[in-house]
């Protein structure tokens, strides 16, 4: 009959075995996984990356690949005192040591200016203008073109070598603009166009070469304020006799031909009469 201590004894021995046997299995998986590791990243082999600021990309490439590097083209940024098309960083930075087959991560100078897409500022105060401006990287003209309006020292209208630039026009970074800029009512009367049947931008230039500015702004359909809209009444009338700086109420829809329904409408009334 085996003894109840024997029996102890022998489990605790296989159960001792089991545990230097989990152990040894250990430390060869990870011995293994080691030597895999070290194989597959060149452990140990390190590398002191070239300087290949100032190059183009075409020539960075293959110098980085003979030292048994990548590179890849990460971000692009603009500067007149650079020339065009060449690295003007990279990550890791030169002399650094990193291992074979590692990636360097590299900067151009673009070979053409970025391209700022114009925001909305109109209405806007200059001050918060001039800012948003200057920090999107165009250049502001000190000085200020006045029209005048209703709404002094807000921004009207921005313009680029005399020309007015819209909302959503793209321009080059480090344009020159200057802000137009309303001062109040003048003292001259001016004559009313007629804006029916224009956009908002297009009756905005128009009403600004009569020296007068866009108020109210009433919608048919609110919930379509993002597509384009088209002026179909206004307050005051075309050839109404105004004092300049005063601002026109305008009415939009989404439907083009009811600025001309509404210009028919009027014609035959006054015939009429």
């Amino acid at each position: 009959m085996v003894k109840k201590s024997d029996f102890n004894r022998k489990s605790l021995i296989i159960v001792g075995l089991n545990i230097v046997l989990a152990v040894v299995l250990l430390v060869v998986v990870l011995w293994g996984v080691r030597a895999w590791l070290n194989a597959y990243t060149h452990h140990g082999v390190e590398i002191s990356v070239q300087d290949v600021r100032g190059l183009l990309v075409t020539d960075a490439k293959p110098l980085l690949e003979a030292q048994g590097l990548r590179m890849t083209v990460i971000d692009s940024t603009y500067s007149n005192k650079v020339p065009l098309g060449t690295i003007v960083d990279q990550d890791p930075k030169p002399s650094c040591n990193t291992k074979e087959g590692r990636i360097v991560y590299v900067t151009i100078n673009a070979t053409t200016k970025r391209q700022i897409t114009m925001p909305n500022l109109q209405d806007m105060s200059y001050r918060q203008a001039e800012t948003t401006l200057r920090g999107m990287g165009l250049v502001v003209d000190t000085m200020y073109e006045y029209q005048p309006s209703v709404f002094p020292n807000l921004v009207l209208d921005i313009k680029s070598n005399g020309v007015s630039v819209a909302p959503g026009e793209k321009v080059p970074v480090g344009t020159k603009v200057r802000l137009v800029i309303g001062f109040g009512r003048g003292e001259e009367q001016v004559e009313v166009p007629n804006i029916l049947g224009l956009t908002v931008q297009e009756a905005r230039s128009l009403l600004l070469s009569h020296r007068l500015t866009i108020g109210a702004t009433y919608y048919d359909e609110p919930e379509l304020k993002d597509q384009e809209q088209f002026i179909y009444n206004q307050s005051p009338k075309e050839g109404e006799q105004i004092v300049e700086g005063e601002a026109i109420s305008i009415y939009l829809s989404t439907d083009k031909e009811k600025s001309t329904r509404n210009t028919s409408g009027t014609q035959e009334e006054e015939d009429w009469f």
